[in-house]
């Protein structure tokens, strides 16, 4: 079944959204609509730029003038949308910084950064329909589904392209914090190992240290320590999928309740502290202003669950 008819659209590219492949504004635009559909469209010339055809590839300048023919939304399409905003909506009281420019989350554990992989809807996706007024809103970068904390989100292009440049030169600093098995080795500062990068067939990515893989590197520092395990701030200078997590478990040290990645017997022993998440949070995270170029340094309390998590392990030590 479909919604009512919409109406053909005449939309005219600001300098913030030029520069963009028309395929991709379009996917941003269309919120619910099918890629196939936006394919389909475009091959066919209902969509024009400037009355003419364009390929998906076309890039967009300051003031074209775009046609969007008719593009209905599927009522499940739609239904979808609004049973997920019920369960996001609370990422509204998440926000902990926000200007003209940027939009930053303490983003909670268990929720996706973007839909794919079996979830139709993520945080980015919440986000623009909480904002349906923001004609721009961008992920910077990511973090794991079952990762906590700092998520960056751009608000113009050009605050997106300046922060990119900023992850490129490695200008950006990440803070994590991971609750790590054992006694982690104060002299093991770094640990410098290559990440490959394998996609099952379900789609589940599964991260191995291979002399092939892409070179990765992650500074540690000792937080705390406890009698079966070690806090420890993770600071990683690249940015590979999965990366803090693998070079944990490289280094002997997998962090605590890591389905992928960790150590059954470790989160067993960890068992009265009711953890049952990943102990994995952004706790900070610093960079220049787009705009300003003040630094900023944005913090992230953890959740009550990895709050509580310490303080019964604190108490174990007295």
């Amino acid at each position: 079944m479909k919604t009512d008819n919409p109406s053909v659209q005449f939309l005219t590219i600001s300098a913030e959204e030029a520069g963009q492949r028309i395929d991709n504004f379009l996917r941003t635009r269309l919120k619910g609509v099918p890629k196939s559909m936006i394919y389909r469209i475009l091959r066919k010339g209902e969509v024009r730029v400037n009355k003419k055809r364009v390929k998906p590839e076309y890039k967009l300048l300051d003031g074209d003038e775009i046609r969007v023919p008719p593009v209905r939304q599927s009522e499940r399409a739609e239904s979808t949308v609004s049973a997920s905003l019920d369960k996001v909506s609370a990422l509204a009281d998440c926000i902990i910084y926000e200007d003209d420019y940027l939009l930053v989350l303490n983003k909670p554990s268990g929720t996706a950064v973007h839909g794919g992989s079996g979830l139709s809807f993520g945080v980015i996706e919440a986000l623009r329909a909480l904002r349906p007024e923001s004609r721009f809103l961008e992920l910077v970068h990511r973090l794991d589904r079952d990762t906590s904390g700092v998520l960056l989100v751009a608000k113009k292009r050009s605050a997106l392209r300046a922060l990119h440049e900023q992850l490129r030169m490695k200008n950006m600093q990440k803070d994590y914090l991971a609750l790590v098995r054992g006694q982690w080795q104060s002299h093991c500062k770094a640990v410098q190992a290559p990440l490959f990068k394998n996609v099952l067939q379900s789609g589940e990515r599964i991260v191995r240290v291979n002399s092939e893989g892409k070179a990765s590197e992650t500074h540690f520092k000792v937080e705390e320590r406890f009698e079966h395990a070690t806090l420890v701030k993770a600071s990683p200078v690249t940015g590979r999928t999965h990366q803090i997590r693998v070079h944990a478990q490289y280094a002997g040290h997998p962090i605590a309740c890591d389905d992928r990645y960790g150590d059954r017997d470790f989160d067993r022993q960890l068992a009265e502290t009711g953890l049952k998440r990943l102990f994995l949070h952004a706790q900070a995270l610093r960079f220049e202003h787009p705009n300003t170029g003040e630094t900023l340094r944005l913090e992230a309390p953890m959740d009550k669950e990895l709050q509580h998590c310490l303080r019964v392990l604190r108490q174990a030590k007295k």
